[in-house]
């Protein structure tokens, strides 16, 4: 019985670090994405506005940066600064990522809408949605490289994020359709969604894109 004390504490104290790591993450991403949050409070029909809130989800690219160098860092008590180390870190970088993203989904999603109207258009909607979720997949895969740190130079990771993303896709539509659910949550329970739910679905995203690009990671680590 006592060899079994020390086991039963330390499996309580990883689950209370995993618990304290996750609600601190939640709470950082809550802070850093604020003035999204303020934009959901106020406007009545965000999905009529979108054009505004592509501009206004600018600040969930230094924010999904954080969490995932949050999820890397070992043990509970470093989430917090890890989280904002990777903010301050990835910030510029993950901002021109976001952005080329938000434009190039932007442009898929007006031309899949045009051609939806015309006699042949509906049988290109799927690959305009196919090269959608691709970009969302690559922007994810750039993010999460971003906030390791020594990520080097962005350009030349865009390639090789393409690759592994198409590579393994089943494991990147897994991942889309997780965040589909952490933004179905935030949209309609905004504060609650970020404060309880988003750790626990970002670090699914997070480790199966880590997973994905494992390879160049691994590159990395041993050039």
């Amino acid at each position: 019985m006592r060899l079994l004390r020390p086991a039963r504490q330390e499996t309580y104290e990883k689950v209370f670090e995993a618990l304290y790591a996750g609600l601190t993450t939640n709470l950082a991403l809550t802070l850093s994405c604020a003035p999204l949050l303020a934009a959901l409070a106020i406007v009545r029909d965000p999905p009529a506005s979108w054009p505004f809130f592509a501009v206004v989800s600018l600040v969930c690219a230094p924010a999904l940066a954080g969490a995932f160098g949050a999820f890397a860092a070992p043990g509970s008590g470093r989430a917090w600064r890890a989280f904002w180390g990777a903010y301050r870190r990835a910030a510029p970088r993950a901002l021109a990522v976001w952005a080329a993203g938000v434009v190039a989904v932007g442009v898929l999603a007006v031309d899949a809408l045009a051609l939806a109207g015309t006699a042949w258009g509906p049988a290109l909607v799927p690959f305009f949605c196919t090269a959608a979720a691709l970009v969302v997949a690559v922007v994810v895969a750039l993010l999460a490289l971003l906030a390791e740190p020594g990520s080097g130079a962005l350009l030349p990771l865009v390639r090789p994020c393409l690759y592994l993303v198409a590579r393994r896709w089943y494991l990147a539509a897994a991942n889309l359709v997780v965040l589909g659910l952490a933004v179905a949550v935030v949209l309609a329970r905004p504060v609650a969604g970020l404060l309880v739910v988003c750790a626990p679905l970002l670090y699914a995203v997070w480790a199966t894109t880590r997973f994905i690009l494992a390879p160049l990671l691994d590159e990395k680590r041993n050039p």
